[in-house]
């Protein structure tokens, strides 16, 4: 039998990434787990972008046994991990941010004027998915190829498969995992912007937020969702013609700060104009994201940050295990079809069926009373 073309899993500008053959995907889970627990962990110290990424994909699986490994080889990076800063970044539709994101690559991994290497930086970039095949339908990495190109950049698009705020549901284990690969600059790249996107700021230092000239209906309806949060507002796209517009804008999102409480960490948050194409405000964008770094590790907001962040992200692997336990209980299951038929006929509300199947879920001999 012929082997199955690996090209079905590569991503293709603006198309759905197709689901592999059975024996694709058995094969590739084979070959990811001819590495063992020792080999794939020291892969990842030693910054062996290989091994990195396919111990991403271990923690992605949903299959059981790789779960299993992927928490084990989580557990045996955690030491190595928390030195980096974590930027989020998130924008308007059409703002430029992978371009921007490029642009930031470039600047961190290039030398600097004194002509030492530069830093190495990840970037997470957070795909839509495919209701269909859940996976990527715009594949970040085919965006940045520049940037992808460079030995000191780590570039991983992952499906966001409905998750909360766009953020790939191991999306704060894969930062780990860098982090321990040494890369000190994480950027994470989300879906797009709305309410839900605040969920990006619960696990990164610094939260910024892209947008551009004319964009000023979107920015209000920002206002009581993202905007507050942003610790950086960067109007992209300041060049030729745009220019004067885009400070314009710049001054619209500052005045706009002015309106929000100051957040608790003492930074102050401000707006600046930038262009991915000219390179212009890149620098004085990653210069505040070290003043802010600077500042609340002076502070001890930076480690009370990352503290709560921690804690919350137990919280939601306790509520993620609990639903998925739930889910797949022999007795909910068999229920539930009955339950849900009942409440779409409304012979009983959605309370009584949802107090039931709780109810049963904490005691199966409750099932024969019911």
């Amino acid at each position: 039998m012929a082997k199955p073309d690996e090209s079905a899993l590569r991503v293709r500008p603006g198309c759905v990434t197709p689901a592999p053959p059975p024996e694709l995907i058995a094969r590739l889970s084979n070959r990811r787990r001819s590495l063992s627990r020792q080999q794939t962990v020291e892969g990842i110290l030693r910054g062996d972008r290989a091994i990195l990424a396919q111990a991403i994909t271990l923690i992605e699986s949903s299959r059981t046994a790789d779960r299993a490994l992927a928490e084990q080889i989580v557990e045996d990076c955690l030491p190595h991990s928390g030195r980096s800063i974590r930027v989020g970044i998130t924008g308007v539709p059409g703002a430029g941010k992978s371009s921007l994101i490029e642009k930031l690559g470039a600047y961190l991994t290039g030398k600097n004027d004194a002509g030492e290497p530069g830093q190495k930086v990840a970037v997470l970039a957070i795909d839509p998915s495919s209701r269909v095949s859940g996976g990527s339908i715009l594949g970040d990495k085919t965006r940045m190829q520049s940037l992808a190109s460079s030995e000191m950049a780590f570039i991983r698009p992952s499906p966001s498969r409905g998750s909360l705020g766009g953020v790939a549901q191991r999306t704060r284990e894969a930062m780990l995992l860098c982090e321990a690969a040494g890369y000190r600059n994480i950027l994470v790249e989300t879906v797009g912007v709305g309410q839900s996107e605040t969920a990006v700021h619960e696990m990164v230092d610094f939260f910024l937020l892209i947008t551009l000239t004319g964009a000023g209906d979107e920015l209000q309806g920002m206002k009581r969702g993202v905007m507050e949060l942003a610790d950086l507002i960067a109007v992209n796209k300041a060049d030729g013609a745009n220019l004067a517009a885009a400070e314009r804008a710049r001054n619209e999102a500052e005045n706009a700060l002015h309106y929000f409480p100051r957040p608790p960490n003492g930074w102050t948050p401000r707006a600046i104009a930038c262009s991915a194409q000219t390179g212009m405000g890149i620098v004085e964008l990653w210069n505040y994201v070290l003043e802010h770094a600077g500042l609340t590790k002076t502070n001890g907001w930076f480690s009370v940050n990352r503290l709560n962040q921690t804690r919350r992200w137990m919280h939601e692997i306790i509520e993620q295990g609990l639903k998925q336990r739930f889910e797949s209980h022999p007795t909910i299951r068999r229920r539930m079809e009955t339950l849900e038929r009942d409440v779409e006929e409304g012979r009983i509300t959605s309370f009584h069926a949802a107090r039931t199947l709780l109810d049963i879920y904490s005691d199966p001999k409750l099932s024969d009373a019911r």
